[in-house]
């Protein structure tokens, strides 16, 4: 068995140099190293037959269930043509200056240049629409759509309905949400607005308390920004600034017969008045009125006694 293998073995070798040397002489042939012969195909016009298969399946059918036409191409607008021509003249001009002699141009062929080809489809699908038209017209046949025209849908009531309610939804969606969005945007100008506005009573009150600061220290006498405060504080929409006006009419027809609710509470001119607490001082009070204040020009002197005479005294 081991000979026979051999021997096998060896045949495939010979046949593998013969194929090789077969391949370097040119003698292989294509079709798996067998040349196959080729047959050629034989095309058949027989008129007669297809003639007689096209009259066998073709549908006898009046013209206005087709609306087959044949027709010319429609002529070309003035416009676009002359556009077209200039268009022409100038890539000529342009090519004949470039190479010296005029070459031919594929983008001037109706068929591979789009713009033509399109052109051509349009003004041969005028051609057939006017020659539509006119054998209609001859037939009696309606070509437009009167203005009372009512067509039955092909789609159901509940189909319908299920469309309206799905388009209601929608509508009320997005209603909802440009709600939320409108809500959400005043929220945040009302806190902006509010935030604004403790900005500016927080400002105001540091001015103020400045200004009280330099009198209180003597640098200035002058105390307009009280009466300034005081009219801001007033002012507003609340209910105490409301006036009643059937309150007005009976103070104008009767007189107003005098405050009788808090006469006895302290003003700024009874707070003022200091002669029976301290009789033996000669320094008159301060009168806002008149706002006759001078502050000190020199200030006391600190009678605090010096670290080392604290540190003897705690000894």
């Amino acid at each position: 068995m081991g000979d026979f293998v051999l021997k096998e073995s060896e045949s495939e070798l010979d046949s593998d140099e013969e194929l090789q040397e077969a391949f370097a002489k040119g003698l292989l042939k294509p079709g798996l190293n067998e040349e196959i012969e080729r047959i050629e195909k034989k095309y058949a016009n027989n008129v007669a037959d297809l003639k007689a298969k096209l009259k066998e399946f073709k549908l006898k059918l009046p013209w206005v269930e087709t609306l087959d036409l044949i027709t010319t191409v429609a002529p070309l607008a003035p416009d676009v043509a002359l556009q077209m021509q200039e268009t022409a003249q100038r890539r000529k001009n342009i090519k004949e200056n470039s190479k010296g002699k005029q070459q031919y141009d594929p983008t001037q062929d109706p068929v591979l240049n789009e713009f033509k080809r399109e052109n051509l489809i349009h003004r041969q699908a005028q051609a057939a629409v006017v020659e539509g038209i006119k054998r209609l017209k001859e037939l009696g046949i309606p070509t437009k759509r009167p203005d009372d025209y009512f067509a039955e849908m092909a789609k159901t009531d509940e189909h319908m309905q299920k469309v309206r309610k799905n388009l209601m939804a929608k509508q009320a969606a997005q209603a909802r949400t440009e709600k939320v969005r409108q809500l959400r945007e005043q929220k945040k100008i009302a806190k902006r607005v509010q935030i604004d506005a403790k900005l500016k009573q927080q400002a105001d009150k540091k001015q103020m308390l400045e200004q009280l600061k330099r009198v209180r220290k003597g640098k200035s006498a002058d105390l307009d920004f009280l009466e300034d405060n005081k009219g801001k504080g007033n002012k507003g929409k609340g209910p105490q600034n409301k006036i009643n006006k059937k309150r007005a009419n009976k103070d104008k027809k009767f007189g107003f017969g005098g405050k009788k609710k808090g006469s006895k509470l302290n003003t700024r001119e009874s707070s003022n008045q200091m002669d029976g607490f301290n009789s033996s001082s000669k320094k008159k009070p301060f009168n806002f009125k008149t706002k006759n204040f001078k502050p000190n020009k020199k200030p006391q002197k600190n009678q605090r006694p010096g670290k080392s005479k604290r540190k003897n005294l705690k000894r």
